[in-house]
Order: C-alpha cells, then sequence, then structure tokens
C-alpha cells in the first residue's frame, strides 16, 4: 500500500506539471561491447541520446526550486563523487578569483570554506544565500552561473575540467551493473542513459521543475549524443562513443518513422 501512495503521489505531482512529459513511454536502447575492454558492454538510450534537449539555464530554465530559477540545478550544492574528484576541483578552485566568482570572500575563508557536510555526513560544495557557493548571481559582472564554469570557458578548457563530476555529468546518467550469462560468465553492463526525476531518488518527484522531460528544453539544432560529445567520450571512451556515434547516425538516418521518438521533442 505504501508503494502505491507513493506512486500515485509521483502521478499526481506529474499531472500538475504541464511542461513535461511522462516518465515512463517507450524507449530504444542499444547494446555493443566495449571496443576497449572485453569484459564490458554498453547498454545506450538512443531515444534519449538522439533526442533535442539542451541546457536552457539562463534562457526559460525554471530552477529545481520554486522562486529560485535563476539557480538552475545549483540550488542544493553538488556532492563529491569520491576523494579524487573533490581533489580535482580543489585545484581549479585555487586558481578562482574575486573577478570570476561571486562568493570568493566566503570560498576563501579557511582552508575549505566552499565545503560542508550534507545530513548524512557527505561531503559537498557549500551553500551560500540558498544556493551553490560556486553559483554566481545574476549581475555579477563577469556572469551569470558557476564560477568553475566560466573559468573553463575563460581557459580554453571542457567544463568537465573543473566542475565536481555530478554537475558535468548530469543529465547524462551512467550506472553499472554486473550481469551473469547463461555459461556463468560475467560481464559489466555500463548503461549510459537520460538522468530523470527518477535519478535523484525518491526526492526527484519533489524537484520544482526538471528540463530532461520539459518540452521547452528541446528542440536544440543538435542531438545530445553531438551536444554532448565530451562528456560522453569521458564517460564512454573513446572506442565507446566512435561506436556509440554509429549506432545514432543510423538511427537518425533511416527513412521510416523513427522508433520510440522522445515525447518532449514533440514541441
Amino acid at each position: 500500500m505504501a508503494k502505491t501512495n507513493k506512486a500515485n503521489r509521483a502521478d499526481a505531482a506529474q499531472q500538475a506539471r504541464p511542461d513535461e512529459t511522462a516518465l515512463d513511454f517507450p524507449r530504444a536502447w542499444v547494446e555493443f561491447p566495449d571496443p576497449a575492454d572485453e569484459d564490458q558492454v554498453f547498454r545506450a538510450d538512443l531515444t534519449w541520446l538522439t533526442s533535442r534537449w539542451s541546457c536552457v539555464f539562463g534562457q526559460g530554465c525554471r530552477g529545481i526550486e520554486a522562486g529560485r530559477a535563476a539557480d538552475g540545478c545549483c540550488t542544493l550544492g553538488a556532492h563529491f563523487s569520491d576523494k579524487d574528484d573533490e581533489k580535482r576541483v580543489a585545484g581549479f578552485v585555487k586558481q578562482l578569483t574575486p573577478e570570476l566568482w561571486q562568493y570568493h570572500a566566503e570560498g576563501t575563508s579557511s582552508r575549505r570554506g566552499w565545503v560542508e557536510l550534507d545530513e548524512d555526513g557527505e561531503r559537498k560544495t557549500r551553500r551560500v544565500d540558498g544556493a551553490c557557493i560556486f553559483n554566481n548571481r545574476p549581475g555579477f559582472a563577469a556572469g551569470a552561473g558557476c564560477a568553475l564554469h566560466l573559468l573553463a570557458l575563460r581557459e580554453g578548457r571542457e567544463p568537465l575540467e573543473t566542475k565536481p563530476d555530478v554537475c558535468w555529468q548530469l543529465p547524462v546518467r551512467r550506472t553499472y551493473d554486473w550481469v551473469t550469462r547463461p555459461d556463468d560468465t560475467k560481464v559489466l553492463m555500463v548503461s549510459i542513459g537520460e538522468y530523470d526525476r527518477r535519478g535523484w531518488g525518491p526526492g526527484g518527484h519533489d524537484l520544482h521543475w526538471w528540463c530532461t522531460s520539459a518540452r521547452s528544453a528541446h528542440g536544440a539544432g543538435e542531438p545530445v549524443y553531438v551536444s554532448y560529445r565530451a562528456e560522453l567520450v569521458e564517460l564512454m571512451g573513446r572506442k565507446g562513443y566512435d561506436v556509440l556515434v554509429e549506432l545514432c547516425e543510423q538511427r537518425l538516418a533511416s527513412s521510416l518513422p523513427l522508433v520510440a521518438p522522445h515525447p518532449a521533442d514533440d514541441c
């Protein structure tokens, strides 16, 4: 009964968001061996990766918290994936200046002025004035948005080099599952798909708005597998990404109607 009630609440919440499509719809998945690792298989959501989603931060993004659209998805701060993730970010934080980072004074007030612990004791970027400490607010001279992102652009780097893992991976979700085959051999199944509301856990249904299923965030000129090339190469390796590109292009080149298109693309 409890599970049924949770499902009903989630359905009711979904119906209250007219811009977003339902979470459950037909998807086209494809599996292929990792060319760089014989013990690994990729499972890719072609429905998502060939969709026309694009980030609309500052251009129609409604934000994950009501009344804070300018924060986008930066309201909660970012959890670090591991010590190496935090260490890498720390190296770039040292390169930030007051001209690039609105909260430079607060962030450098102590050795780890930009880190805090959540209620479970997990390390994450600190929240200041209701959002991530690295999130420059509208009106800041260097520009609104992530200071670490601005640093990457200024230095000609990919933002994935300077930002916490969770920040640059969104809204692509990578998961791992060991699969035992009928002959008792095991393979690591690496799934590459859409980071929808469920990716946040049960609390994802309480987000004010989420972009991957929102029609207003779809319609970009390039499909996700093209616009997120750098991130996908980092997540899959170059050889794996090259195979993915071939499969995505075959899907889009077909003269037949697209099987299982992303419903949010229909705008």
